[in-house]
């Protein structure tokens, strides 16, 4: 490969020289830049793309680009948005204590896969619920794609089983749903549950975390449930069931840690809250909680 000098110049002295390879195809022309302090000039005018020498490197200048230009099959990709990866929440795990009894509750949630198709894995319950049962569980088995920048979209099957005075009741929905981040990094879940017999029902779970130190966090934290039809057997009414409000306190011994202290605040509506007076449970009920959050 063939270089060409080009020499820059000031007022009183030369101060630099630029060598450009001859193969590389520039067309340099005459410059002339004035300033109050100095100028320079770009002498020694040449067309390099038809110069002798850089038709002699033609063949050269070919394959240099086609190696540029050409990656290798086996060059890996600069993003890994297809790697497998897993990860394992357990936002809530905690006692919860009124003036008359205790009970615990749970919501653990994780998923398996890349970046655009995930299979997830949900579970939620608790024992002695404000709404009417013993033991209140459902588990959720979805698939998750990509559909926009945070959200993902979900659908799947989940199973439900209740258990009030010796007496167990089941049912299957199919779900449909979203979950992600929205502005100002509120996380929401949203989902659709129709059962094997048609009864359609909702629910919206939101929470945000506030960082009172680096280690410090306190989550306000709502979910609420509703359902087109009545389900007298769950103890579902038509409309808005529940809304619970809960205000958590937890401190991070590492990120994956974090135990936490808090109050809920929980309370029927409509068609539920009659069904729950009926069976002697309460419509409403305030709880002071203490419980760990782990991740992995």
């Amino acid at each position: 490969m063939s270089y060409f000098p080009i020499k820059i110049f000031t007022r009183y002295s030369v101060k630099m020289v630029i060598v450009i390879p001859l193969s590389i195809g520039i067309i340099v022309t005459d410059v002339t830049a004035k300033s109050e302090h100095n100028s320079f000039v770009a002498s020694d005018t040449y067309l390099l793309t038809k110069s002798p020498i850089s038709k002699s490197n033609s063949n050269t200048n070919k394959s240099i680009t086609s190696n540029v230009l050409s990656l290798p099959k086996n060059w890996p990709s600069p993003v890994a948005d297809k790697s497998p990866n897993y990860f394992m929440l357990a936002d809530i795990l905690e006692f919860r204590q009124n003036h008359k009894d205790s009970d615990f509750r749970w919501d653990v949630q994780g998923w398996y896969g890349g970046d655009y198709n995930r299979l997830w894995v949900k579970s939620e319950g608790e024992r002695n619920t404000a709404l009417k049962a013993d033991y209140d569980i459902d588990a959720q088995l979805l698939y998750g794609r990509f559909i926009k920048q945070y959200y993902d979209l979900q659908i799947g099957v989940r199973g439900e089983t209740q258990s009030f005075q010796g007496k167990n009741v089941t049912r299957a929905h199919a779900v449909i749903g979203i979950q992600g981040l929205v502005p100002y990094n509120h996380e929401i879940e949203f989902a659709l549950f129709i059962s094997q017999h048609g009864d359609v029902s909702a629910r919206f779970v939101g929470s945000k975390d506030f960082l009172l130190t680096q280690r410090l966090i306190l989550q306000p934290r709502i979910e609420t449930h509703a359902a087109i039809q009545k389900v007298e057997k769950f103890s579902i009414g038509r409309g808005l069931n529940n809304i619970e409000l809960g205000l958590r306190l937890r401190y991070e011994i590492k990120r994956e840690i974090a135990p936490y202290i808090g109050i809920s605040y929980d309370r029927s509506f409509f068609g539920t809250a009659d069904r729950v007076r009926q069976e002697g449970g309460n419509t409403s009920q305030v709880r002071f909680v203490a419980g760990v959050r782990l991740w992995f």
